[in-house]
């Protein structure tokens, strides 16, 4: 290497690329332990900094990126990937230092949303940063709005303090004695695996996220599985209208983690990772506090518990694109096989477990199999938690049995229909569910139950529709989150939702144009996203025909 060559490659004027300010490194740099600038804690850095500072600059990726020995393009895409970070480009000026989300997502448009955007933007901006965002797990409280990371009633909005809220300051952070008495019995040898496994087995408990998988045959796949083996939690919903899995988690967080370290132990997994979703800060503090609290008792059974921040995309709660995040990278969904049990997070045999089946986890082994399994109705195993909003008078998480009616559930559980609404239309299993007219009230909501009429129960979020309602724009609402929410990896659901969408724009719907479109989205898509995308305008096809012309 010549002379010349040499002085260009340590002047930084001769430097290709973006280049480090050694004023910001020297500035960060003291911000992070070793530990903390492993590869798979990239997207906890990012948070670290946007807490920090309100925004993510060029400079604080450039440093990041050579603190954690990552290229720039990297680090870059993995913060561009997630709603929630702020990229300021040189240049531009920083965004004001409080944001204000306004939830679009279907219960929110029901309640008028838009209008409340509308008026905030007129009242706020520009001494605030007003933008909408997608569903927040409020629905009940519709329509949702966050004044930084915390949800406040939207009467409070237009008074918010700008410096008291400054930063989204965490109020009214319950003090609780955290029970692990149940788990202490496990530990102590009061029953071993394979019987907490048989009982879990004929208890008939599924996976409560969506898939309604057999918990039990699901912890039978590691068996024979290599070690180490890992436990992820998938408490991400993000499915419009579910909000079951925070009601869960802000109620009992000993419980679901006494489930979480059951099933880890079931398969004698070596750590826990809850990957929580960003929209649930007080979520977060609780869930510190109770595994400080099981540390401090030595209780984890030598498993280490990590806890996890999502970054806003719902495509996070497919179980590949979770562990993808997990790992500090941008949530794709990946091919399959292998599968997680096979090779899952860091490439080793990893179970996936939604909140709400770990919730019901220490109390089918408290109570006995056959209780849980008798509790359910229409031939229906077991409990579930409903996540029910719209148009009834008394909208939330309803504890009641499998394979309730609507019509049970609306009458028996939420005070009827509100004030001046009929029951017209429902939605039995959130977005991806589809939507079911009113007579098909009376199909049961379970497993199996609905996917003759081209629904499915999912989740459990259910929407209540009424005449006031146009199953029209309802479609597109729910299109239209799709649209955004897809992580554009596959050809079929980035440019199909967007497709799909500008077709129902139209006055007339080309019915042909769009079940040609959606089988293609059905059978190309990588993912349960795009695949059950076309769900409610197919709904729409084949239940309200009318309304599609």
């Amino acid at each position: 290497m010549g002379h010349l060559e040499k002085t260009r490659r340590r002047n930084p004027a001769y430097q290709k690329g973006r280049q480090v300010d050694a004023a910001a490194l020297d500035a960060l740099a003291p911000l992070f332990k070793p530990a903390d600038l492993m590869r798979d804690r990239l997207i906890e850095n990012l948070h670290a900094l946007q807490d920090r500072f309100g925004y993510l600059s060029t400079a604080h990726l450039a440093v990041l990126a050579r603190l954690m020995k990552m290229s720039q393009a990297e680090v870059y895409e993995v913060a561009t990937f997630y709603h929630h970070f702020t990229i300021v480009k040189e240049g531009e000026a920083p965004p004001p230092p409080l944001t204000v989300r306004v939830c679009e997502s279907l219960t929110c448009h029901m309640n008028g949303a838009e209008v409340l955007y509308r008026d905030i933007v007129a009242d706020l901006e520009p001494a605030v940063r007003v933008v909408p965002g997608p569903c927040m797990g409020a629905c009940d409280k519709a329509p949702a709005v966050a004044v930084g990371k915390v949800q406040v009633p939207k009467a409070t909005v237009m008074a918010v303090n700008h410096e008291a809220a400054k930063g989204g300051q965490l109020e009214g952070l319950p003090k609780t004695v955290f029970d692990f008495s149940q788990w202490k019995a496990l530990l102590a040898g009061e029953s071993d695996r394979e019987a907490v496994a048989q009982t879990i087995e004929k208890s008939g408990l599924r996976g409560l996220g969506g898939a309604g998988f057999p918990t039990a045959r699901k912890w039978g796949f590691f068996k024979d599985a290599p070690r180490p083996r890992y436990l992820a939690v998938n408490a991400d919903e993000g499915e419009p209208g579910t909000f079951k899995d925070r009601w869960c988690m802000e109620n009992h967080p000993a419980r679901v983690l006494t489930g979480a370290l059951i099933a880890g132990w079931a398969i004698e997994a070596s750590a826990i990772y809850i990957y929580l979703r960003d929209e649930y800060p007080l979520v977060r503090e609780i869930l510190k506090s109770a595994i400080a609290a099981l540390k401090a008792e030595d209780l984890t059974g030598g498993m280490e518990i990590h806890l996890r921040r999502g970054a806003g995309a719902y495509i996070c709660g497919e179980e590949s694109a979770l562990l993808e995040s997990l790992e500090g990278k941008r949530g794709l969904p990946r091919h399959k096989p292998p599968y997680p049990a096979q090779a899952g997070l860091f490439g080793q045999p990893t179970l996936i477990n939604n909140v709400e089946t770990l919730f019901w986890i220490p109390e089918i082994l408290e109570k006995g199999a056959e209780w849980f399994a008798d509790q359910g109705r229409n031939g229906a195993k077991g409990l579930r938690l409903y996540s029910v909003s719209g148009r009834v008078a008394e909208p939330g998480v309803k504890l009641a049995p499998a394979g309730m009616t609507l019509n049970k559930l609306i009458d028996e559980y939420c005070g009827g229909m509100a004030d001046g609404h009929e029951l017209a239309a429902y939605l039995p299993g959130g977005a991806s569910g589809g939507i079911l007219p009113v007579d098909k009230a009376d199909i049961p909501l379970d497993f199996g139950a609905l996917e003759a009429e081209g629904c499915f129960i999912g989740s459990a979020a259910v929407v209540v529709l009424s005449q006031a309602d146009d199953v029209r724009d309802i479609a597109r609402n729910l299109l239209g989150f799709f649209a955004d929410e897809s992580c554009g990896q596959c050809t079929p659901c980035r440019a199909g939702t967007v497709k799909a969408l500008k077709l129902m724009e139209a006055e007339d719907w080309d019915e042909a144009l769009l079940r040609e479109l959606s089988q293609a989205m059905r059978d190309a898509s990588i993912c349960g996203l795009g695949q059950a995308a076309p769900n409610p305008l197919l709904s729409v096809l084949n239940h309200f025909a009318e309304e599609s012309r």
